[in-house]
Parts: structure tokens; sequence; C-alpha cells
């Protein structure tokens, strides 16, 4: 095997990676912010316990939504 393509395969790898981290934490941050800010009157780590979904449907979606924006941000 080629050794440049061996290192532009763990490069892209890696920043994959990095790319995947970020996200993760900016939709936590984002998360976060939305559950202390915008849903004041609900809690969203108490509804989760109680096995609403429509909760649990809410923050995944936000999840996805800030990942996919990062993702793009960091890209393009």
């Amino acid at each position: 095997m080629d050794t440049g393509f061996f290192l532009a395969t763990l490069f892209n790898l890696f920043m994959n990676i990095f790319y995947t981290l970020i996200a993760l934490v900016v939709g936590l941050i984002a998360l976060k912010v939305v559950d202390s800010q915008l849903l004041k009157s609900l809690d969203i780590q108490e509804e989760l316990k109680n096995n609403n979904m429509a909760v649990a449907v809410f923050s995944s979606t936000v999840l996805l939504f800030v990942a996919l924006i990062v993702s793009f941000g960091l890209k393009g």
C-alpha cells in the first residue's frame, strides 16, 4: 500500500473524529441553552427519566440539526 494514501486516510479519519467531537460538544451546549432559556417550565432530564418520547425526539432533533450545521460550517 502506498504510504501517502495511508497517511491521507489517517488524516481524514482524525479530522472526521475531530468534527464529530466539536459537533457533539456544540450540540450539547445548544441543548442546555434550549433547556435553560427556552423551556424554563420543562425539565428535559426529568421528562427523559419519565420516558417522555416527545422530549426524546425533540432533544435528538436539536442535537442532529446542530451537528449538521457545525459540520457544514467546519468543512465549508
